[in-house]
């Protein structure tokens, strides 16, 4: 009897430490799994973490422009704004000669257009079938003509110089001679053999005159 009792104590004390072996095993099979797994994280982690430098070290790194290259750079740049704007003025400059002469042309072309009226009616005047048999109507006639053909050069900025009596100008006058006058001071002119002429306030032709010496 004695011996039976010793035998199921000796089984439960074998039980019981088959499932304490049981249970360390499984929970020491736990932590190697755990571990195994926070390990393949931190590897992971790591890979991740090293990727961006491996890939940018795959990548060749650009070298910085040297101050040689830059001051090209810059020369070439200011080459070409250079040329453009020479291109830019020469065509400006073309058009705006264009411009001016056709400007003239169109102001040559009406001052011509009304000369050419004067032309007509000389024409008209000298024609056989209205040649006057009075000198006077003929002379009022040319009269007529000869005011219609100042008129035109006065509007067009014509104006005549006729410096009878006033001081001698050599910008405006040319001195062809000189001579005694009692009633001109001496500088003045005394007669003018052929009068100038002016465009606005440029001298066309000087005025060719006969210059006092004085009593």
């Amino acid at each position: 009897m004695a011996e039976d009792l010793n035998e199921q104590e000796s089984t439960a004390e074998e039980k019981a430490k088959f499932e304490n072996d049981v249970l360390k095993a499984a929970e020491d099979a736990m932590k190697m799994e755990a571990e195994a797994n926070n390990a393949d994280a931190s590897d992971a982690q790591a890979e991740a973490a090293e990727q961006p430098a491996d890939a940018a070290a795959e990548q060749p790194a650009e070298a910085a422009p040297s101050a040689e290259e830059v001051l090209k750079q810059q020369l070439a740049d200011a080459t070409d704004r250079n040329l453009r704007l020479m291109a830019e003025f020469d065509n400006y400059r073309r058009r705006t000669a264009k411009e001016q002469l056709e400007l003239i042309e169109t102001a040559n072309g009406k001052l011509l257009e009304k000369l050419s009226e004067v032309q007509d009616n000389f024409e008209r005047a000298f024609a056989s079938e209205n040649k006057a048999q009075d000198l006077e109507a003929f002379e009022k006639g040319m009269q007529m003509i000869y005011n219609q053909f100042a008129k035109i050069l006065t509007d067009a900025g014509l104006e005549q110089i006729d410096p009878t009596g006033a001081e001698f100008d050599p910008n405006m006058h040319e001195a062809l001679m000189q001579q005694p006058s009692e009633t001109v001071p001496e500088g003045h002119v005394v007669t003018v053999f052929q009068k100038g002429y002016k465009l606005k306030n440029k001298i066309l032709k000087t005025a060719k005159v006969i210059v006092s010496s004085g009593k």
